[in-house]
């Protein structure tokens, strides 16, 4: 059945023409063959072989099918985390003496990672207000540019990147992290970016019980990251994949609840006189909500608040809560809320902090499956505990 809607692909992908309901776990990490020929035939075979689990899996495999067929992209390669995934496309497409070009707001392992390791193995990194039109394309005009990173809605405050200004670039290769949006909100690729990422940890898996990063692309690239993933050795598990595979049969339906809910609680908190600011790109009030309606289909399950007073009243403000719970994660059924500052971005300096708009105010919500009048009921008696 040609041009599926995602709904109905979520549900058919990764099946391999199995006729279980429900896909297998491949747990053997190795394979043994009929002698030396056959073994080094498999062994010369790359990602087709059926030689160990650090270089192909069948469970990662059918996890690896659907994640490209949501994408509409040719191929998929899973790793054990995001950061692992991120970490083996910056190494294996930079050297000492290139460029990579990222924007300011960004996950905080992200900028972290940038700053350090890759700065420290000789790469150079400019960051970019992702905001500002043209400026990812303006900073990739150097002859070393070698990688545009662009996160879209970014972690921790909402902000966006133009997926066409960014398909559009002339350089060798463009990555694009599409955690927040899911693939049923934005299809990067489709917009000519080379390579979309996940953590599939959040809200691909949804059940907080994978731990997994993906990256799609045209095949060529995939192998070639695949060639150097197997040496950097961040291997996905067919245990997470396999919950994973799961988690995508619900995706649609999950996501679709947890986006209407984020919309409503959003616009809700907008009118709380003791909030200072609502970051969602769904909202009108969105600086960039047009650019937002452009690319996305919705507008993802996060959402954040920055409120007065800052960490003292952030914390009376999370102490309070009952139903929402404090945590670092996303895209699961709980609702979950964080201060970035303290948590996800801390570590961080003054200049990324701000960049990455991480203020002491700011408090992160990942919107769950809870009936949304309860969380609503919730967070009014939060803001209730606050004195301003």
């Amino acid at each position: 059945m040609a041009d599926k809607n995602r709904d109905t692909t979520a549900i058919t992908t990764g099946r391999n023409g199995a006729r279980a309901l429900a896909s297998d776990i491949s747990t053997s990490t190795t394979w043994s063959s009929s002698g030396l020929d056959e073994t080094h035939n498999e062994a010369v075979a790359g990602r087709r072989s059926k030689l160990y689990s650090r270089y192909t899996n069948p469970t990662v495999r059918q996890f690896e099918t659907a994640i490209a067929e949501l994408e509409g992209a040719e191929d998929a390669l899973a790793f054990g985390s995001g950061m692992g995934a991120l970490a083996s496309v910056v190494f294996a497409l930079c050297s000492p003496g290139d460029h990579i070009v990222a924007q300011q707001q960004l996950y905080g392992g992200t900028i972290a990672f940038l700053n350090g390791p890759v700065r420290r193995m000789g790469i150079n990194v400019t960051f970019v207000d992702a905001t500002i039109p043209g400026a990812f394309t303006a900073a990739a005009k150097t002859p070393r540019t070698m990688l545009v990173i662009a996160e879209t809605p970014a972690n921790p405050a909402l902000a966006l990147a133009d997926l066409a200004e960014l398909g559009a670039i002339a350089i060798p290769f463009t990555v694009v992290d599409s955690t927040f949006a899911t693939p049923m909100s934005q299809q990067p690729l489709a917009h000519g970016v080379n390579l979309s990422l996940h953590s599939a940890t959040k809200g691909i898996g949804g059940h907080n019980d994978a731990l997994l990063g993906v990256i799609a692309g045209e095949a060529e690239l995939i192998d070639a990251i695949w060639a150097y993933s197997v040496l950097h050795g961040a291997t996905a598990s067919p245990y997470d994949a396999h919950n994973a595979l799961r988690g995508i049969r619900t995706l649609p339906v999950r996501h679709e609840r947890q986006c209407a809910s984020a919309m409503h609680l959003a616009a809700w908190c907008e009118q709380q006189a003791k909030c200072n600011k609502v970051y969602y790109p769904g909202l009108t009030s969105h600086p960039q909500h047009e650019l937002a309606a452009r690319q996305m289909s919705s507008f993802g399950s996060v959402f954040a608040i920055d409120i007065p007073g800052g960490i003292d009243v952030c914390r009376t403000f999370i102490s309070a809560l009952q139903l929402v719970r404090p945590a670092t994660s996303l895209g699961g059924p709980e609702t979950l809320i964080c201060h970035p500052a303290t948590s996800t971005h801390f570590g961080l300096d003054e200049e990324s902090l701000s960049g990455a708009l991480a203020s002491d105010g700011l408090m992160r919500i990942s919107v769950g499956l809870e009936h949304v009048d309860d969380l609503r009921h919730d967070f009014a008696q939060a803001f209730a505990a606050i004195n301003l």
